[in-house]
């Protein structure tokens, strides 16, 4: 174990992107609290040796093996990994903190592989949680490692719930900002460009967590992960549409009283209180002006307007792999959306033919949930052919 006047040993998978920036921005403000040991990003040589030349990390990976060549000429006294192996070796390294920010399923092994090495979880990627949650919790508890939501929702969510018993909860909620297209007809979000659809109201987000705000899948994912992070049936989960993304969760309790928590529309705050925990630290930060939000409005979310959320509640219904097949076909059909493969509205409808057509399994064992993930980025492949032609 660590002496407690030791800096926290920090991983980040994922520093490139949005939250992974944050993070060592929040590394950045408390140099005397945290240390960053590994660093990990998918393809951006340029910004990982920047962060590298500043932070120092023991070790680096890059999935991308041509990226991770360059990036070895460029910082000599790094090790510098390559590919998803390199990404689990990383993630065995013991450390403090384990900060899992990388976009989709890719997370999956990396996750297993630092609960097996003791390290705490810092968890950003909430698609390993859709698609393995029983998994990932088991693998948890048998290894005593705590994991620690980054979502702005479920860190909310966790704070509220701090230090109240389990079976006194009735419900929780989860808000929306709604994302950019809230309040339009379903029929006038036929030619949206990926650009628009990345274009958040209140949120700076990576693309993927940005279009799926725009289709409410998000919220669906994030029903899914709160399942599984505070034991609750999806009928104890509600999503309600709050435009100014002020009140991040809420939680209700036996008794009718209703904890809420607020915060500024900024993903450092949950990343901070997920570094530190189970401390809390004095923040450089700003502060929420209650005085200045003025209005707070909340209202139910349109299943007929965003059917993808919708399809998300069905499969956690559903159990098994079924969620597994949601989560592959939703990042199958996004990434053809952002690659101008498939229209917007489309999105929805490729999740729904594979839902439709993929069976599922009651097997949760990692065999059973790859197997279901790779027939259903088969099968979401075969309807954008399909809906192209």
């Amino acid at each position: 174990m660590r002496r407690a006047s030791l800096k926290r040993q920090i991983c980040i998978l994922g520093s490139t992107g949005s939250i992974g920036r944050s993070a060592l921005d929040v590394v950045r403000r408390h140099p005397d609290r945290f240390e960053v040991s590994g660093l990990a990003a998918h393809s951006n040589h340029a910004l990982l040796a920047e962060q590298i030349a500043e932070f120092h990390p023991a070790t680096a990976v890059l999935a991308d093996e041509e990226a991770a060549a360059r990036l070895r000429r460029d910082c000599p006294n790094t090790t510098v990994l390559s590919g998803p192996g390199g990404l689990e070796e990383l993630a065995s390294k013991p450390v403090d903190v384990v900060l899992c920010a990388v976009v989709g399923a890719v997370g999956l092994k990396p996750i297993l592989r630092a609960i097996e090495a003791g390290s705490r979880i810092a968890l950003a990627n909430k698609e390993p949680l859709v698609m393995a949650g029983a998994l990932i919790l088991e693998h948890a508890r048998a290894h005593g490692v705590a994991i620690t939501p980054v979502d702005s929702e479920h860190s909310a969510i966790f704070q509220c719930l701090h230090g109240h018993r389990p079976e006194d909860v009735a419900c929780i909620f989860l808000t929306a900002s709604g994302g950019p297209f809230y309040g339009r007809k379903r029929e006038s979000l036929a030619q949206v460009s990926p650009e628009e659809a990345a274009s958040h109201p209140t949120w700076n987000m990576g693309k993927k967590i940005s279009v799926d705000s725009a289709t409410l899948m998000n919220k669906g994912l994030e029903v899914v992960e709160a399942m599984w992070l505070f034991g609750l049936s999806v009928d104890r989960i509600h999503v309600v549409i709050h435009p100014q993304s002020i009140v991040h969760g809420l939680v209700e309790f036996n008794d009718g009283s209703i904890l809420a928590h607020l915060g500024l529309t900024d993903m450092k705050f949950p990343i901070e209180f997920a570094l530190a925990w189970p401390e809390r630290m004095a923040s450089p930060m700003g502060r929420l002006d209650l005085a200045r939000a003025r209005q707070l409005t909340f209202a139910a979310p349109d299943f007929s307007e965003f059917p993808c959320l919708g399809y998300a509640l069905d499969a956690a219904r559903q159990g098994g792999t079924a969620t597994s097949i949601l989560n592959a076909a939703n990042e199958t059909a996004v990434q053809a959306f952002c690659g101008h493969r498939l229209a917007f509205l489309e999105i929805a409808e490729v999740v729904r033919r594979v839902m439709e057509s993929c069976p599922g399994s009651v097997q949760t064992n990692l065999d059973a949930i790859l197997h279901a993930d790779a027939e259903a980025r088969r099968m979401a492949e075969e309807v954008i052919h399909q809906l192209a032609h």
